[in-house]
């Protein structure tokens, strides 16, 4: 899928989400992009905020935001969206000016002065509060530019906010298709030892026995590895089925921090080194004239993560850590394949089995369960009402574009495909867990986000270690789907009606819906029709705005999309009193 297509595509994406005359187009632009982002790895668990306003003569702008667990780690976004078709250049006066905007907001929170210019019962206000309090704790702050057109600067330089250095990145249309269409967010990275090191690594180098790849051992200079990440961030472990764990409290993080700082010349002794990635190796001469690693293309730190951001962050708490006799054991693995859907399937294992010492994300490692694989196997073999339509179960990543490019060879064959089975009837695992557990009337758990709550649906489906979940009948299949177009029906009503926690009102709204008439509700109806009726919309549209009072009320000042995860939260929210039901719903069985 070429760029042209791949925006075409995320745009119906965005359109698919949209009720009429709504003017939030940019905010589920931004949402599916930080969805996007959470998935992967590149932030935590996104919300979205919109904020637009001015403080003084200063504009102040905020599409979202996303705090790690232990509140050290910060990522605010900022959307630049114009909805065009066709792949179009946007100036870097603009991002910059978007950027500006963002860090206006940032610094005002900061400095305690943005909270008290909000109305109290505002949800920015809550936000500015809360980012008040954690900046000083912070160790890690970025600012994303979230754009539908093509940037030339994907990165700006690195600015100081209040003692903090904030790193600015933008995430264009062409960075977004380079990372979900194509699944090769690697290439923009290219790395020259000669001038992070000063010279070639000194390696062993093994050429592969087959066309898949080549293999090097080597060690990378501590130093080199922190300039690597203060240079690429987060983009450096795009590829890693993990993100970064904080360093904060105790376990592997603390340790690399504690062995830096006491026995750095044991750290290479100590640590079980990295793993890389690489499109392309150039080999030059290391200083003994030995064969070492001059330059990589396309680099990514598949199992390390941790070790190499930790090197940053002591580095950057610490000045004085002295990183000068730090040496990392690396092994590099060079790509050579030429079908790049194999290609990265094999970078996928490489990264799934280098991480296997420690926790992965449970919805990477569930692929291959048979409860997933007979869910994928419905989805392909049941059809809509209509006969023709259908709804795609992604089981593993990227398979509903494999399925496209494999079977729509001609533009005749692609468009009745997209046709029967558009994006908007694509659903993941993630996706799936979280429109089950909030039917289940469990919204504090799809608060968590989406790994965690992926965690606890997957253990509720399994309560015996070592059997398996029953497998899901045709008749299930279509009750799941049903309660998927419940979900998704709820969300596209409610983005309009409020600027903040959606994703938090909606899981509540959901479960209380489900709390209320669950029992009742004809889901075969709602899968015959292929929507929820207007009546039962508009009953939903009355709870939502009766949740959303309940979550700001119980919540206390406390930031709902923190509140939310609480099981006092559901307690306090499920039983709240609600407006009676309508007597006119169709879906409600008598």
């Amino acid at each position: 899928m070429d760029l042209q297509d791949f925006l075409r595509e995320t745009q119906a994406a965005v359109r698919s989400q949209m009720r009429d005359g709504a003017l939030y187009e940019e905010l589920v632009f931004a949402g599916i992009v930080m969805d996007h982002m959470s998935e992967i790895g590149m932030t935590f668990e996104p919300v979205e905020c919109h904020y637009e306003g001015k403080v003084g003569n200063a504009n102040l702008r905020l599409s979202g935001y996303s705090v790690s667990e232990d509140t050290d780690q910060l990522d605010l976004f900022v959307s630049l969206y114009d909805s065009v078709d066709v792949p179009t250049h946007v100036p870097d006066s603009e991002t910059k000016t978007a950027v500006e905007q963002c860090l206006r907001f940032l610094t005002l929170c900061a400095e305690g002065a943005m909270a008290p210019k909000l109305d109290p019962s505002s949800d920015v206000r809550s936000l500015a509060e809360t980012l008040q309090t954690i900046y000083n704790d912070l160790e890690q702050i970025r600012v994303y530019v979230i754009t539908d057109k093509i940037a030339k600067s994907k990165s700006f330089k690195t600015r100081d906010i209040g003692g903090k250095a904030v790193r600015l990145e933008v995430m264009d249309i062409e960075r977004l298709h380079r990372h979900w269409s194509e699944g090769k967010p690697r290439d923009e990275l290219v790395v020259d030892f000669n001038e992070v090191s000063g010279t070639p690594l000194p390696c062993v180098f093994v050429p592969g026995e087959n066309d898949d790849y080549d293999y090097a051992l080597t060690a990378i200079p501590g130093e080199a590895l922190r300039l690597l990440y203060e240079k690429f961030g987060a983009r450096l472990l795009e590829a890693n089925v993990r993100s970064f764990l904080s360093v904060k409290g105790k376990g592997v993080n603390a340790g690399i921090q504690t062995t830096l700082r006491s026995s750095p010349e044991r750290f290479m002794a100590y640590n079980n080194g990295i793993v890389i990635v690489a499109d392309e190796m150039r080999l030059g001469k290391s200083n003994d004239g030995s064969a070492g690693i001059a330059w990589l293309k396309g680099l990514q730190i598949v199992n390390g993560g941790q070790t190499t951001a930790s090197l940053y962050f002591t580095k950057k708490k610490y000045p004085d850590t002295d990183l000068s006799h730090v040496r990392v054991p690396a092994k590099v693995i060079v790509m050579r394949a030429q079908d790049s859907t194999k290609e990265e399937a094999l970078v996928s294992d490489i990264s799934r089995f280098a991480n296997s010492q420690n926790a992965v994300k449970q919805s990477d490692l569930s692929a291959n369960k048979p409860f997933h694989v007979e869910i994928e196997k419905l989805s392909r073999s049941v059809y809509c009402p209509d006969g023709v339509g259908q709804w795609f179960y992604e089981r593993a990543a990227g398979s509903y574009n494999t399925l496209l490019t494999r079977e729509g060879t001609t533009p005749a064959k692609l468009k009745a495909l997209k046709d029967a089975i558009p994006t908007n009837r694509r659903i993941t695992k993630t996706d799936l867990a979280k429109y089950i557990t909030a039917w289940d009337r469990k919204p504090d758990i799809v608060s968590l986000g989406s790994q965690k709550n992926f965690d606890r649906f997957m253990a509720a489906l399994i309560p015996i270690e070592g059997q398996e979940a029953p497998l899901p009948t045709v008749s299930e299949f279509k009750a799941m789907i049903a309660k998927a177009k419940i979900y998704r029906d709820t969300q596209k009503l409610l983005r309009p009606m409020f600027q903040a926690f959606q994703a938090n009102i909606t899981a509540y709204t959901v479960a209380l819906l489900s709390e209320k008439l669950g029992s009742r509700i004809d889901l075969d109806r709602i899968w015959a029709r292929q929507a929820a009726s207007p009546e039962l919309l508009a009953q939903i549209a009355i709870w939502a705005k009766e949740v959303n009072q309940t979550l700001h009320l119980t919540a206390g000042g406390r930031m709902v999309s923190e509140w939310a995860k609480r099981p006092e939260c559901k307690e306090a929210v499920m039983s709240a009193s609600y407006s009676v039901a309508a007597s006119n719903i169709p879906e409600v069985k008598a």
